[in-house]
């Protein structure tokens, strides 16, 4: 699939890693259409770059069935799908205040993994109309998975848990897809200069660039929408999850 023969719905597009992927696919030609519950931010960056924009919250099914037909009736088709929207919150599962929150538990793993698949599946079944390519191929998923998945620290029970629910979904969601050619890929960020991060201070930027293996410092949104839009274009890529941390293996 090329890139410039693509349209793409991207969650979380009004920031931080959706952002980048919105722009980045954008600049190489793709049609894009943003999905964010920010819609003063989501309509604003589309404008900025020629994108669309639909209000969108990712757990509620009516809002993404809506927003997957704003985006088909935009751009004609749905191709692609980059799963980025997601919280992340810091909660021990014992803290000084007594339990974790359940319902903050539930939120983390509703937004970031319920929601993951609220969307795939209903970008799924839209990318199963289209006209295969001549591998067969109608459309790729690209789902957001972090490397807490593997190596969670303290505070990150809710959030650990919920991407490694998306690693978990790779395989064999890209088996019950494989008949209608869709590809699933998942990417799995390290330490990533979001806006997020952007706000840490900068001696606590500076320490956790330091604990990366290679090189040493926060990765760049850039480098994520290029790996996605790889994904995109390398149609033997499927049923995995890439880990892009410059070898970052948390304590």
């Amino acid at each position: 699939m090329r890139i410039d023969d693509t349209a793409a719905i991207i969650t979380g597009g009004a920031s931080g890693l959706g952002e980048a992927a919105a722009r980045h696919f954008r600049a190489e030609g793709a049609q894009v259409t943003l999905l964010d519950r920010d819609a003063a931010r989501g309509q604003a960056v589309a404008d900025e770059i020629g994108a669309t924009f639909a209000e969108t919250d990712v757990t509620d099914e009516a809002s993404v069935a809506a927003a997957i037909a704003s985006a088909k009736a935009a751009m004609g088709r749905i191709t692609a799908a980059i799963n980025c929207a997601g919280i992340a919150p810091g909660s021990k599962t014992l803290g000084r205040d007594g339990p974790h929150d359940l319902h903050l538990f539930r939120q983390t793993v509703d937004i970031n993994l319920v929601g993951t698949f609220n969307v795939a599946r209903l970008a799924a079944a839209e990318m199963a109309g289209n006209a295969p390519d001549a591998d067969g191929a109608r459309g790729v998923i690209v789902n957001t998975a972090s490397i807490a998945a593997f190596e969670g620290q303290k505070g990150q029970a809710a959030y650990a848990a919920s991407k490694g629910g998306i690693t978990g979904l790779s395989l064999p969601m890209a088996r019950d897809l494989a008949r209608e050619g869709i590809r699933v890929m998942a990417i799995a960020p390290g330490i990533f200069a979001t806006p997020m991060m952007r706000g840490l201070p900068q001696d606590v930027q500076d320490s956790l660039a330091a604990e990366v293996t290679f090189p040493k410092r926060l990765g760049q949104p850039e480098e994520y929408a290029r790996l996605a839009r790889f994904i995109v274009e390398c149609g033997y890529l499927n049923g995995e999850v890439i880990r892009l941390d410059g070898a970052l293996r948390m304590q």
